[in-house]
């Protein structure tokens, strides 16, 4: 499985900026399901298919959250900033 990973700290204060230069799956997830997601298990998360740039996502609580960004299985690469606004 390839994606691309990153790792911020924040609330629902804050805003999770995703900039892509391609379209890609965009994911927000806690500690429990990025490793459910990285298992191959069902797992929960904010955002999804991601066509236009910038995704702007806003955790709904305080926390440790992973950002996964992903071709969902077809290939090709991408590549993206996050940054926590």
């Amino acid at each position: 499985m390839n994606f691309l990973h990153y790792e911020v700290d924040a609330g629902p204060s804050n805003t999770i900026q995703v900039t892509l230069e391609n379209p890609a799956n965009v994911r927000l997830l806690d500690g429990t399901n990025f490793q459910k997601y990285t298992s191959g298990e069902q797992h929960r998360y904010f955002g999804g298919l991601a066509d236009a740039s910038p995704i702007n996502l806003r955790p709904p609580h305080a926390g440790h959250w992973h950002v996964v960004i992903d071709l969902g299985g077809y290939s090709g690469t991408v590549r993206a900033s996050v940054q926590v606004l």
